[in-house]
């Protein structure tokens, strides 16, 4: 005897159509939209006293390097608002 189960299975395209149907009617885009990173603000006094401690190291030194990409990072979060 022949086994009919092959027969009530739906082609494999069916669900694929299916799928490509439903996802049209989507509204939102697919794009993931990060949220922007809190800027912490300094008071004048702990500004003034960094620049200070800052300007007391040599220039080779790499923290000196370091703080000049945080504050492009800085100016990049507070454009991101």
């Amino acid at each position: 005897m022949l086994s009919t189960a092959r027969c009530s299975m739906p082609p494999p395209v069916v669900p694929l159509i299916a799928m490509l149907w439903l996802t049209g009617c989507a509204m939102g885009g697919s794009e993931v939209r990060t949220p922007c990173p809190p800027v912490v603000d300094y008071t004048a006094t702990d500004q003034a006293r960094a620049a200070n401690e800052v300007e007391a190291l040599p220039e080779s030194t790499v923290i000196v390097r370091m703080l000049g990409d945080y504050a492009v990072l800085r100016d990049q979060a507070r454009a991101c608002r």
